[in-house]
C-alpha cells in the first residue's frame, strides 16, 4: 500500500521539474526575443568574378587548376596570339605608310610655298619692267612728236624720222608685251597660291590619317594584350570548364575566381522582425561548418525591397488569388573578426545570425 503514494510523489516531482524547466526556458526565450532577432535563413556571401576572354581564340596554355590560389596580375590563360600579332604588324605598316605620305605632302607644301614666292618675285619684276617700258614708251612718243615737227621744216633727215617712229612703235610693243607677261604671271601666282592652299589642306587630311592609323595600331596592340588573361584580384580558382586547345569565344566564362576580399552574410529576416533593426547593431554568427566557433559582425544595411521583388517571376497580387505570405527582407551583415578567422568561411555556407537589438 506504500508503493502507490511513492510513485505519485515521484511523478509530481518530475512533473514539477518539467514545468519549472519549461517555464524557465519560455521566460528565457521571451526575454531573449525582446532584445534579439534570430534567423537561420542566412548564408555567407563573397565576390565571385567570372574569368571571361575579351577576344576569341584557341587556348595555348592553361596555367591554373581548380582550387588554386592566385594573386592579382597572375597569368591564368594564354590564347594563341599569332593572328593578333599579324594585325599589329599590319597596323604598324599602315602607320608607316601614312607617315611617309604625310612627309611627301609636307614636302609638296614646301615646294608650293617656294613656287608662290618665285611667282611673286617674277610678278614684282614684271611690274618693274612695265614701269621701265612705260617710261621708254613715253619718251619715244615725245621724241617722235618732236621729230614730226622737225621733219616739216626739213631740219632732220627722213631716215632720222623713220628711226624715231620705229623706236616709238618698238617701245609701245614692248609695253604691251610686258603687260601681257604681268597678266600671265598674275594668273600663275594665283594658281601657285591655290596649290599651296590645297597642299595645306592635304597636310591636315594626312595628319588625320596618321592619327587614325596610330589608333588602329594601339587597338591592335590592345587586342594582342587580351590574349593573356590575368587575374583581376587575389582569390581562388573554381569551376574550371576549359582545356588547352579549346576554342573559346569572347564573353565565354572559362572559370570562376572567388575573391579573397572581405566576406559578408546575407540574412533573410521576416518583415515582422525589422521593427527595431538598424545598421550598426552587433551580430553573433554561428556557422554550421564550425559548431565550436563563434563569429562576430554588425548590421551594415537593409535591402530596400523584399526578396520576392527580385524574383524572376514576382507574385502578382492583383490576379485575384491573393494569399498573404510573410515576406523576407535581405539584411547585409559584415564580419568584424580578424581576416585570418574570417578566411575560414566559404561563400554559400549556412549560418545562424543573432542580432542584438540593444
Amino acid at each position: 500500500m506504500e508503493t502507490k503514494p511513492k510513485k505519485n510523489k515521484r511523478f509530481a516531482i518530475v512533473l514539477g521539474v518539467l514545468v519549472i524547466a519549461g517555464a524557465s526556458f519560455g521566460i528565457t526565450k521571451y526575454i531573449h526575443g525582446q532584445h534579439h532577432e534570430e534567423t537561420d535563413d542566412a548564408q555567407v556571401e563573397g565576390d565571385i568574378s567570372p574569368i571571361i576572354p575579351k577576344v576569341p581564340g584557341y587556348i595555348d596554355r592553361l596555367l591554373v587548376d581548380d582550387n588554386v590560389t592566385v594573386k592579382k596580375g597572375d597569368t591564368l590563360v594564354v590564347l594563341d596570339d599569332r593572328d593578333l600579332a599579324l594585325r599589329v604588324l599590319q597596323a604598324q605598316a599602315s602607320l608607316d605608310n601614312a607617315k611617309a605620305n604625310l612627309d611627301a605632302v609636307r614636302a609638296g607644301l614646301t615646294t608650293s610655298t617656294e613656287n608662290v614666292l618665285t611667282a611673286k618675285s617674277n610678278l614684282e619684276a614684271s611690274e618693274s619692267s612695265i614701269s621701265i617700258a612705260e617710261v621708254r614708251a613715253r619718251r619715244a612718243e615725245q621724241d617722235f612728236k618732236r621729230y614730226q615737227e622737225l621733219i616739216k621744216s626739213n631740219s632732220i633727215t627722213l631716215q632720222q624720222y623713220e628711226q624715231a617712229e620705229a623706236d616709238r612703235d618698238a617701245a609701245l610693243k614692248q609695253l604691251e608685251v610686258s603687260k601681257r607677261q604681268r597678266e600671265a604671271l598674275s594668273r600663275e601666282t594665283s594658281s601657285r597660291r591655290a596649290q599651296s592652299t590645297v597642299s595645306g589642306r592635304n597636310i591636315a587630311l594626312a595628319e588625320t590619317v596618321v592619327k587614325e592609323r596610330e589608333a588602329d595600331l594601339e587597338f591592335a596592340k590592345l587586342q594582342l594584350s587580351y590574349a593573356y588573361i590575368l587575374a583581376p584580384t587575389d582569390g581562388v580558382i573554381s569551376r574550371k570548364s576549359v582545356q588547352p586547345g579549346q576554342l573559346v569565344q569572347a564573353g565565354q566564362s572559362l572559370f570562376a575566381l572567388v575573391t579573397a576580399k572581405q566576406k559578408w552574410v546575407i540574412a533573410n529576416f521576416k518583415e515582422t522582425q525589422l521593427e527595431k533593426m538598424k545598421p550598426g547593431q552587433v551580430v553573433e554568427i554561428a556557422v554550421d561548418a564550425f559548431p565550436h566557433e563563434s563569429f562576430l559582425g554588425k548590421v551594415e544595411s537593409l535591402s530596400p525591397a523584399t526578396g520576392a521583388r527580385f524574383a524572376l517571376l514576382p507574385a502578382d497580387n492583383a490576379s485575384g488569388n491573393f494569399v498573404k505570405v510573410v515576406q523576407r527582407v535581405p539584411v547585409k551583415i559584415v564580419l568584424t573578426d580578424a581576416p585570418e578567422k574570417a578566411s575560414l568561411l566559404r561563400a554559400g555556407m549556412n549560418v545562424i545570425v543573432d542580432v542584438h537589438l540593444d
